[in-house]
């Protein structure tokens, strides 16, 4: 079954959004009273959207009980994201090659991220590469988020392919159990967070170095010319 869709996460895999991740969650740790914590230690702690990541950001600090201090992190941390939101997140090498290779192959382009609606949209304005994308599946658009496959199977609904007809391309291992769930081809690239693991151990179909060589990938395959993948498991 030929590629029609490809299926893009956010951050890790697009877009470097740890240093706004980071300065955004040290200005609450600071309102908070609480020990600041280092770039990688938050890097370490993303993929699963921000309320999981202010959790574990608490329970680093011994503070992971109590619902109103979960709810005030949550308020302070939205407050200080939506002004360093995109102020210093960088594409990654390859990222608008790839995805104008994707466009010039007639391939629909989505984004599934945990990232809340009201981070994501701006981001990717802020970016400059909300145009390249038909839909947008965000953290609270599904009852669930990845690693469950009921956002990805939504962004295939959206682009109106089969899940047999998508790619999926994440850094980490929700993207990679995400996508195998929904029956969907997996590509890792292993330049992004996983949880500070390396990709080498994820199940996925393959691994590429950036979203142009995905794109290779894809193409390859598309016209007949790629060979079994390497990664499968």
């Amino acid at each position: 079954m030929p590629y029609t869709a490809v299926l893009l996460d956010l951050d890790g895999t697009l877009l470097d959004t740890i240093p706004d991740l980071a300065h955004a969650t040290n200005a609450m740790l600071a309102d908070l009273g609480l020990e600041q914590l280092s770039q990688e230690t938050v890097a370490s702690l993303v993929g699963k959207g921000t309320k999981a990541l202010i959790a574990s950001v608490l329970a680093r600090q011994g503070k992971s009980g109590g619902q109103a201090l979960q709810e005030r992190a949550q308020a302070l941390f939205r407050q200080h994201y939506h002004r360093f939101n995109g102020l210093r997140a960088t594409l990654y090498p390859g990222v608008e090659q790839g995805l104008r290779a994707f466009a010039r192959m007639g391939l629909k382009l989505a984004v599934v991220t945990n990232k809340p609606t009201e981070f994501t949209l701006p981001l990717l304005e802020r970016s400059g590469l909300a145009p390249y994308f038909a839909c947008v599946v965000c953290g609270d658009t599904c009852p669930e988020q990845k690693p469950q496959p009921a956002p990805l199977l939504h962004a295939c609904a959206q682009l109106g392919a089969a899940p047999g007809q998508a790619v999926m391309i994440g850094d980490s291992i929700n993207d990679a159990q995400a996508a195998r769930a929904a029956g969907i081809t997996a590509l890792a690239v292993p330049y992004g967070y996983n949880h500070g693991q390396g990709v080498q151990n994820l199940k996925v179909d393959d691994i590429v170095m950036s979203i142009e060589a995905a794109a290779q990938w894809v193409s390859k395959r598309r016209t007949g010319q790629g060979q079994a993948a390497l990664g499968s498991a």
